[in-house]
């Protein structure tokens, strides 16, 4: 005879058995039809209690085991969702737009408009008054010129410079003519420079850029102001954005792009300096060009990162692209890990299952002061919102709204002490992982491009060559030169790729493997619980109730 009691025993200790009988006759009733191992032997009926424990004991090992490998399971989908390799085919370089290179002269202004030693001098040696052209051109000059550095408590200057500062700059700085002699770019021939680049504000004052975005491509309308210097092309991107690439195979489309690689298909530019406008106090020891490559989507900001192009020297660029794009599943994943404290009830359910991936696609971002979202725009916007919160201004070159005051020479100290402010901010949320609470959070772009440069330089002689070509000297007179070649080093190269690593599908069969390795559950299994749990326990209180 079976030790399991039969239906219709168990029907009758659930429907008139006293509660403790009934309890243990709905357990019996589950353990004698369960499909999960080892449950059954827990429900017979005349078991030796030691063979019960002996089973309790083996059943609840095997979960706990069954569950310590659940969890790792769950924290590598949780924690490493993403990984990112090669693709699977490479990337020619004509489906990339050509760099953006943005030039600042290190001849911060005309000496016959603005003698900055001199009136530096004036200021700071000899106390003497200055007119009020020159202490304004002073105030604006001091947070440009090197000479900065060297002014632990500047006396000078207001805490505030006016409108027109951009106009009164432009007024002593250098023009496009008095740096650039000849421009090539791939198989075109003679270039007029003036033409393919444009005058934009920086931090290192005026300077002149190449294959950029119009500013009304990337600012918004509310950062469009007067009293800003923005980059104005004649011809807009509408072929190209930074997700979908181009749009259509036409060579001739905005942002330019070149054909090939070498030097032939890059950009060659002759660059000249006039001597009677060296100033070392503004520029420093070394006179020449600061040169920064940078997508033409970005706003340009030479001091995180340029090379030198010095006088007398020919400057090779040999530019390998680095890629990083993003697989379409990885869009349903959370760009960032949601803090229990930033979530609702539904993203907590939904973040269980969208892990984070670490990059915004553009839609996901919206900022202040730009169309589009980049992570050096976005960290830019988040410096001037800190600048502004911190010392109530923003620095000339920074977007802002058109009524945001701008910082004067006055407020020097203040700007240095809330860049290193912001640093220790950034590194402390990065090393606590609040990116939710973040003032910033600039997180990449899920698609984007870097420009690596290998340089190499060698000496120059124009003296040489203007004596072989029987050239009048009067040519190089009063001017010193560099020449600069911008090419890609080779003509296909391989993109990087974020996919998913380890997926919801690949969760979900591992999670399977071990229940059925450890207890022989499958899904029938679990919705047979949930069965006995609902349906069959209110049959059964519903026939005990019809009794009584």
């Amino acid at each position: 005879m079976s030790d399991s009691p039969t239906e219709k025993e168990v029907r009758q200790k659930i429907r008139s058995g006293r509660f403790r009988t009934a309890i243990w006759g709905f357990f019996s009733d589950y353990c004698n039809n369960s499909t999960i191992h080892g449950v059954r032997y827990l429900g017979e009926r005349r078991r030796p209690w030691i063979e019960r424990v002996w089973w309790l004991v083996i059943f609840v090992i095997s979960i706990s085991v069954c569950s310590l490998l659940i969890w790792s399971s769950w924290k590598k989908w949780d924690d490493t969702p993403v990984i990112v390799t090669f693709a699977d085919k490479s990337t020619f370089v004509w489906q990339i737009p050509f760099p953006a290179v943005t030039i600042c002269p290190e001849i911060k202004v005309r000496r016959e408009s603005f003698n900055f030693t001199k009136v530096f001098k004036k200021v700071f040696k000899e106390r003497e008054n200055l007119t009020l052209i020159e202490y304004n051109y002073m105030d604006i000059m001091l947070q440009i010129c090197h000479s900065r550095k060297y002014l632990t408590n500047p006396p000078f200057g207001t805490d505030r410079i006016t409108e027109d500062f951009s106009d009164q700059l432009k007024e002593i700085s250098l023009v496009s003519k008095d740096i650039f002699a000849a421009c090539y770019f791939g198989e075109d021939s003679l270039l007029d420079c003036v033409d393919i680049f444009t005058p934009i504000l920086t931090e290192e004052g005026f300077c002149f850029t190449f294959n950029t975005l119009n500013a009304s491509e990337i600012y918004n309308p509310s950062a469009l102001h007067p009293g800003y210097e923005y980059p104005i092309q004649e011809t807009e991107s509408k072929d190209w954005n930074l997700e979908e690439g181009y749009a259509t195979l036409d060579l001739t489309t905005h942002p330019q792009r070149a054909l090939g690689d070498g030097v032939r298909a890059g950009l060659y530019i002759m660059l000249q300096s006039p001597e009677k406008d060296f100033d070392y106090l503004c520029s420093g020891m070394v006179q020449g060009f600061k040169v920064h490559l940078h997508s033409p989507d970005d706003v340009p900001q030479i001091a995180r990162q340029f090379f030198s192009v010095p006088l007398k020297k020919e400057i090779m660029v040999s530019v390998k692209p680095s890629m990083i794009t993003t697989s379409e599943g990885l869009r349903a994943y959370n760009p960032i890990r949601l803090t229990k404290r930033s979530m609702h009830f539904f993203q907590m359910f939904t973040n269980s299952f969208r892990s984070r991936r670490q990059c915004y696609f553009n839609h996901e971002r919206q900022l202040k002061f730009f169309r589009n979202y980049t992570q050096k725009n976005c960290e830019l916007e988040c410096f001037s919102l800190f600048l502004l919160k911190e010392c109530g201004c923003v620095k000339f070159h920074m977007p802002r709204y058109a009524d945001t005051p701008i910082c004067g020479s006055g407020k020097i100290l203040c700007y240095q002490k809330s860049i290193g402010d912001l640093v220790l901010k950034t590194l402390e949320e990065s090393l606590q992982n609040n990116y939710t609470n973040s003032d910033c959070n600039c997180l990449p772009t899920c698609t984007s491009i870097a420009y690596d440069a290998e340089i190499s330089q060698t000496d120059m002689d124009w003296d040489k060559l203007f004596e072989s070509l029987e050239f009048p000297k009067r040519f190089l007179e009063g001017f010193q030169s560099a020449t600069l070649s911008i090419f890609f080093k080779d003509s296909q190269f391989i993109t990087s790729r974020r996919s998913e690593l380890y997926g919801l599908t690949d969760f979900v069969a591992n999670c399977g493997g071990l229940l059925g390795l450890f207890m022989g559950v499958s899904l029938l299994s679990i919705v047979e619980i949930i069965y006995f749990c609902s349906i069959r326990l209110f049959n059964n209180l519903k026939m005990r109730m019809t009794k009584n």
